[in-house]
């Protein structure tokens, strides 16, 4: 295959602006940002879920504390009722007795009472304590995550930019070259990566492997139009003066 010279210089142009594509591509896969976000994301449901456990848990102490107050009032209002009854004057010795061993027990169980409902409410508080301590630990997180998406965004934006760039100039590119050159150039750069690289002495700059001297002779003997290829990657070597041939 033949290509002018001058053409076949310009393959290194298309090269770059391939591989700039390729690396916006690698770049837009591998954000650092899109790890972050997953992690932030992650935590995020973490501190959700332990902020839900504790709330549930508050509820449901609400209810016993609840619970708890009501039986108090209840076992009070009765110690009450049976010390008015024995303040009346209205009952039998037997029944005084009665009443005085029920108010006895009740004041006991009233105490036992109260003390469970502060070790309820103490409890409360805790998990109050708890709930603030993770609401705030979700509101950090709901900060990290979105300041990792804007991160992400201004840095998806600036590929896009760069993108836009570079597929402006490989269109620009591309009429220059005839059809047959360019099909072998996507056909080797769909296979290797790379189509075209700079002869650099006897180094290839896609594979970066050295020529062996026959092969950097044949390559010295050919016409400049000549396209030659790489005898390791095949991609086409491109020679200029600094090709040293």
């Amino acid at each position: 295959m033949k290509a002018e010279s001058a053409v076949q210089r310009q393959l290194l142009d298309l090269a770059k602006a391939d591989a700039d594509l390729d690396r916006v591509e690698h770049r837009r896969r591998n954000l650092p940002e899109l790890a972050e976000i997953a992690q932030a994301e992650k935590t995020l449901r973490e501190r959700k879920d332990a902020l839900v456990a504790v709330q549930t848990s508050a509820s449901d102490l609400d209810r016993e504390v609840a619970r708890q107050e009501k039986e108090v009032d209840s076992v009070r209002a009765r110690g009450e009722k049976d010390r008015k009854l024995m303040e009346s004057g209205s009952v039998g010795a037997k029944q005084l007795t009665d009443l005085e061993h029920e108010v006895a027990t009740l004041q006991r169980r009233q105490s036992a009472l109260e003390d469970d409902l502060l070790d309820l409410m103490e409890r409360k508080e805790a998990l109050e304590q708890d709930a603030q301590r993770t609401g705030a630990e979700v509101d950090k997180a709901e900060r990290d995550l979105a300041d990792a998406a804007k991160r992400r965004d201004e840095a998806l934006a600036d590929l896009e930019s760069t993108e836009a760039k570079r597929k402006a100039d490989r269109d620009a590119l591309l009429p220059r070259f005839p059809e047959d050159l360019l099909t072998l150039y996507s056909r080797v750069r769909e296979q290797k990566g790379i189509g075209a690289a700079l002869l650099r002495s006897r180094r290839c700059g896609a594979c970066q492997l050295e020529l062996d001297r026959n092969t950097v002779s044949e390559i010295k003997a050919a016409a400049e139009d000549e396209v030659v290829r790489c005898e390791n990657c095949g991609a086409i070597l491109v020679r200029t003066m600094e090709s040293g041939l």
